[in-house]
């Protein structure tokens, strides 16, 4: 191949790991916007896949200047691409067709991508001899540039950058390659110049959006939460949220309320003291999630815990919650105990590695609205559960609302139980959740006596037994069990979140 052409194949990488990362952000923001992450990217990649076929098509009906519509492509895909994640924000909003703005940027950018491959193979057939070994060249270097934008999205770019900046660099780069071929090739482009200048006032547009990325968020995130944004970050594996009014403070991951500082004792007493209140040794506690240290708080109240083991697999979230003032407030600083030991690890890798027994296992996750949280939820991460604990000793698993995802929480329940254990469900109204409910489980029969006997501000001996009682719009036993290999529990879930949304 013309050494002329390699610039070329190196416009294919770009485009290439660009529409990659384009994808990703799209179902990315989708799934924090929308939940349901499974059906996100299944469809954005659906649509993406079907309008390469559609660019392809298209393509056939470009017969001249094709450098000029090459440089075109380049130049459409890296403005769309770019202000991708704003688009969506805003459209989520403002308007109440989400869904087709997402659809819409998809095809267009699948497109657009889809009709770079055949055009550049004829631009390069016409003066290569050897159509086989061009084809092999701009193929292969398409497949590995959509390779390094999949695995850079992921591990370096969203979790330094964020969405906003992280689509305005891929816009960018877009933008960098259309102008490399003009001036390559400004002897076969047609008013070059317009494009010389357009494409540069382009990538300036670009290079603001990255240094105003920050801005930028903090205006977006201002119209998706009620309150006063006062922290954004985005780390390797979720987006932390704090807003704050007056003497309320709270924090969302991806998009979902973790805690209101106003009502979180409620969730917090509810999680830790009814089990505790059955765990005759209370010695060795395992805390899987809470990293925001309400629940450790709440352990730490027993003088007979010895140790807590937490194991959170977000390393920031920690960090966050044991300096942030507005958090260690609240928590009492628990994270900073002598009698605490903190592991950032998965649950699921911790419980298959743990040698130790626990007199109290603690599951304080977020909702399984997800492949990687549902798997938290089956029936095999509760065999391992149960393996971790001691003779007496007590499993609760935070549950969900048996109200609002009635279907969820029984599943839960029932997928316990499925692992031999006895189960008892309960719940209590939290304000900034509503109804919200609690499965605890022993290898043993429970008594029927509650024994609360720290210092609480909601829970008692004499409110603790009505926490048993359901209404008949929160019972069903029409459910299956959550397997490993057949995650049901994510589908009452996430069609739960459809009905309430």
């Amino acid at each position: 191949m013309s050494g002329k052409y390699r610039l070329l194949m190196l416009t294919t990488l770009i485009i290439s790991g660009c529409s990659m990362c384009y994808e990703l952000i799209i179902s990315a923001v989708s799934s924090y916007l929308l939940g349901n992450s499974t059906m996100q990217y299944s469809t954005t990649i659906g649509f993406y896949m079907c309008a390469l076929g559609l660019g392809s098509y298209i393509s056939r009906y470009f017969g001249k200047k094709l450098f000029n519509i090459f440089v075109m492509i380049e130049i459409s895909i890296g403005i769309i691409g770019g202000v991708s994640s704003l688009v969506l924000f805003l459209s989520n909003i403002y308007i109440q067709a989400y869904p087709v703005v997402m659809y819409l940027i998809t095809i267009m950018i699948g497109t657009l991508a889809g009709a770079e491959i055949p055009i550049l193979t004829r631009i390069i057939e016409e003066d290569e001899q050897n159509l086989k070994m061009t084809l092999s060249s701009i193929f292969s270097f398409d497949y590995v540039g959509g390779l390094v934008g999949s695995i850079a999205f992921p591990i370096l770019l969203l979790p330094k950058l964020g969405y906003f900046a992280t689509s305005f660099l891929c816009g960018l780069m877009n933008i960098l390659a259309a102008i490399m071929i003009i001036i390559k090739f400004r002897d076969r482009i047609e008013n070059y110049k317009i494009y010389r200048l357009v494409t540069i006032i382009i990538a300036i547009f670009m290079i603001l959006g990255m240094i105003f990325s920050d801005n930028i968020s903090d205006s977006i995130e201002g119209g998706l939460y009620r309150d006063r944004v006062v922290l954004i970050e985005q780390t390797q594996y979720q987006k932390i949220v704090m807003t704050k009014h007056k003497d309320d403070t709270r924090l969302f991951i991806d998009g979902n309320c973790q805690f209101s500082t106003k009502d979180e004792y409620r969730y917090h007493e509810a999680l830790v003291h009814v089990p505790m209140s059955k765990v005759a040794n209370r010695e060795n506690v395992l805390i899987l999630g809470g990293g925001d240290g309400m629940a450790v708080r709440e352990v730490l109240k027993y003088d007979t815990v010895k140790n807590i083991d937490l194991v959170d697999l977000d390393g920031e979230m920690i960090r966050i919650c044991s300096t942030n003032k507005s958090i260690t407030e609240i928590n009492e600083n628990s994270l900073l105990s002598d009698r605490l030991n903190i592991h950032i690890e998965d649950a699921y890798e911790y419980l298959e590695n743990n040698s130790s027994l626990y007199d109290l296992i603690i599951v304080d996750l977020p909702d399984p609205n997800s492949e990687s949280l549902n798997k938290l939820y089956s029936n095999v991460f509760y065999r391992l559960c149960k393996s971790a604990l001691n003779d007496g000793g007590v499993l609760v698993v935070q549950s969900t609302s048996p109200y609002y995802a009635r279907d969820a929480f029984w599943c839960i329940n029932k997928t316990i139980a499925s692992e031999g254990m006895n189960v008892m469900a309960y719940h209590l109204e939290v304000p900034a959740f509503g109804d919200w409910g609690f499965n605890m489980a022993s290898k043993e029969e429970f008594s029927e006596s509650f024994d609360i006997g720290v210092e609480t501000r909601f829970l008692s001996a004499d409110n603790v037994a009505s926490l048993f009682a359901f209404g008949k719009d929160e019972i069903t036993d029409n459910v299956e069990i959550n397997r490993l290999t057949k995650p049901v529990l994510m589908e009452y879930y996430n069609k739960a979140a459809d009905n309430w949304n």
